[in-house]
């Protein structure tokens, strides 16, 4: 059979991996799909730059030129920001091609408009690699969503952050020490932010609720914050309760509204996501037939990721994808009485001072635990998320949800009453 020709835009890191995995497997390929995979041309920004590509394989600054190659079937994406890369897309499918991205960023913007596109034009788009690298969440949930609706997701989606917080915690380091750490071994980009302050995993829970519930929250309205405020006496302290700080990301409904945040959270150690360290990612998905379903394997780095878009090269030619972000859900909603409760949650307050009993009985808290360390009061509470709000008026104040797996009653050293220390 005549060979699949393909092009690959950018030639980072992740570009290397699609390149270096195509050469690698390619006998694997030509196995499953019946034909070889040719790389006729890639897309750089700097065509003087010296790379490791064959001399045969085309190597171009210009997009249009990519275009003009005969019977161009599939074109791998691995460029960073919405901008050129959801405009090449466009541009690609127009053509008639498959097309394959790593691109988080545009496509938590304009996946649906590219989908919607490519099911006109009777191709496919592969989005694997958007999400947690190496790890199949979205062939999962596309598989889960035949029969199943999805209820909730819990997910650690930045390993980076979750490679900062286990040294944090393992090695005692400040936050500062362990992200130069995570710099130095290539885990961190130079400029962190993206991944300590959570908006790379920000983007990767918009994809999720895409494809899981069929749109996504209004991004206002989505609680993100990052890790940088996270201290190593927060770390200590919570350790020493049976839980573990995780940046996580978490969507559900609620009353018929779809709730999303991305923060600092803390784990018990029945919790599916707390034994989960390192650069590891791992979804745990909440659904109506087959319960808590929890996958983890490597969430970054040039193979994991290549590994994912490759992937998506053999699903694209095996099938004939659905829009699997225009799937219609049923939500299951709660009885009223039981929306309400399950409001009532678990809270870490830190202040400069401990909370008072008048406070605490005219708000409603239940004050589980209590404990003064250098200058700070950590106090484990249970109350509506607006009594715990409100505790934020206070300066010098921070607050974690707690997502624990627990019931407050089995709790070993519960507190019904302030103890002011």
């Amino acid at each position: 059979m005549a060979p699949i020709k393909a092009a690959l835009l950018g030639f980072g890191t992740v570009g290397q991996g699609v390149y270096e995995s195509l050469k690698t497997h390619k006998e694997q390929l030509k196995s499953v799909l019946g034909s070889d995979i040719v790389i006729e041309a890639v897309l750089v920004k700097d065509g003087t730059k010296k790379r490791d590509i064959d001399e045969n394989v085309r190597v171009t600054t210009d997009f249009e030129e990519i275009l003009r190659i005969p019977d161009l079937q599939v074109v791998f994406e691995a460029i960073v920001g919405e901008e050129p890369g959801f405009t090449y897309l466009k541009k690609a499918i127009e053509k008639g091609c498959h097309v394959i991205t790593a691109n988080k960023v545009m496509f938590a913007r304009h996946g649906k408009t590219l989908l919607n596109q490519a099911s006109e034009a009777g191709v496919s788009v592969g989005f694997e690699a958007t999400t947690a690298g190496g790890t199949p969440i979205i062939r999962s949930i596309s598989q889960l969503l035949q029969v199943n609706n999805i209820l909730s997701i819990e997910a650690i989606l930045n390993g980076t952050s979750n490679y900062i917080l286990s040294n944090m915690r393992e090695k005692g380091l400040a936050f500062e020490d362990a992200l130069k750490t995570a710099q130095k071994l290539g885990y961190a980009e130079a400029d962190p932010v993206n991944d300590v302050e959570g908006f790379d995993a920000f983007y990767k829970l918009i994809i999720l609720s895409e494809l899981s519930f069929g749109y996504a929250p209004d991004w206002e309205r989505v609680d993100r914050s990052g890790i940088t405020h996270v201290a190593q006496n927060h770390i200590e302290v919570f350790k020493e309760w049976g839980y573990r700080i995780k940046h996580l990301a978490q969507i559900h409904h609620d009353s018929g509204e779809l709730l999303a945040s991305v923060k600092p959270v803390l784990l018990d150690a029945e919790h599916s996501l707390y034994g989960i360290e390192g650069v590891q990612n791992a979804v745990m998905i909440e659904t109506s037939l087959a319960g808590k379903v929890t996958l983890q394997g490597a969430g970054a780095g040039k193979l994991p990721t290549a590994s994912a878009m490759v992937e998506d090269l053999t699903y694209v030619f095996q099938s004939s994808r659905n829009n699997v972000f225009n799937k219609s859900c049923d939500v299951t909603h709660r009885e009223d009485d039981e929306a309400k409760q399950s409001n009532k949650k678990q809270y870490a307050v830190i202040g400069p001072k401990p909370l008072t009993v008048n406070y605490v009985a005219s708000n409603a808290i239940q004050v589980l635990r209590q404990e003064e360390k250098d200058g700070q009061f950590y106090s484990l509470i249970t109350c509506w998320k607006e009594a715990a709000d409100t505790l934020l008026i206070e300066a010098n104040t921070q607050i974690y949800d707690v997502a624990s797996s627990k019931e407050v009653h089995n709790r070993e050293k519960e507190i019904k009453q302030v103890i002011n220390l």
